[in-house]
């Protein structure tokens, strides 16, 4: 099953063949098989597949240059769909995804603008604050409420699935090209922008303006310092952020953000 795709989809092999072992490993522990695991690696499999490392290089998401994201942006606001609108928010609060696709509207506070993602809904495991921008709870008061917990549902009331957002980005590249233009592409490997490739963009602005890197990582949800540093550190810098992403929302949208000095004699 694997050794078709082992060198030409190696990612998607490699995650596969975690979930089958995975799987595998309940149905043995539940009783429903016995022996030894096929989809194990070490010792198994390991000796008849070429490590992953030797057959594909790591790539990162390509990314929207900061110079495309006000034209990009206004295109995107002009499509129709729920997906375009759960990537007009992706772009806004630089979650992930599958965070943003299994939204749920309990875990929406409007009046405070804060949307609190739970730990295990997170790759982390560590519940995480979103601030939410005026930009951004306006696209969630102007999606219609169904019977679908979900704040971004599929047309059949489930969650909607990664394709739905990734297809929104690809119609608009397309487009684009049609129109015989380059399209939205990462500077650096002049592949197409790809929506988890919108966090990336999101951190390189954060580091051109200068906002301290715990800040911009803690707005990603990614791990900052030590056990130590983070064990004494609890802050999620909330207050902090919300500025932040108020002058991010600002630029997505091509508008300048106000921002006032204090001048000191």
């Amino acid at each position: 099953m694997l050794e078709p795709h082992w060198r030409e989809r190696t990612v998607t092999a490699k995650k596969l063949r975690g979930q089958v072992e995975a799987v595998l490993t309940w149905a043995t522990v539940a009783g429903h098989r016995e022996g030894e695991n096929p989809a194990a690696w070490r010792g198994n499999l390991k000796e008849l597949l070429p490590a992953p490392t030797k057959v594909t290089k790591s790539q990162h998401h390509p990314a929207l240059a900061l110079a495309d994201m006000a034209r990009w942006s206004s295109t995107l606001a002009r499509r129709d769909g729920i997906g375009a609108r759960a990537l007009e928010f992706i772009a806004l609060t630089a979650a992930r995804s599958g965070e943003v696709r299994g939204m749920t509207w309990d875990e929406v506070d409007l009046v405070s603008g804060i949307w609190t993602v739970p730990a295990d809904r997170m790759k982390a495991e560590r519940e995480h604050r979103v601030p939410l921008t005026t930009p951004a709870i306006a696209i969630l008061e102007a999606l219609p409420r169904t019977s679908s917990p979900y704040v971004f549902a599929a047309p059949r009331g489930g969650m909607l699935s990664d394709m739905s957002i990734s297809g929104v980005m690809r119609r608009m590249q397309g487009a684009e090209e049609r129109a015989g233009r380059p399209g939205y592409l990462d500077p650096r490997s002049k592949r197409p922008a790809v929506p988890h490739g919108l966090r990336s963009t999101f951190r390189q602005w954060t580091a051109e303006k200068g906002y301290s890197r715990d800040m911009a990582e803690i707005a990603l949800a990614h791990q900052v310092g030590s056990d130590v540093e983070r064990a004494y550190q609890r802050s999620d810098m909330l207050d902090r952020r919300r500025r932040m992403m108020a002058d991010w929302a600002a630029f997505v949208h091509g508008e300048v953000a106000e921002r006032v000095v204090a001048l000191r004699a």
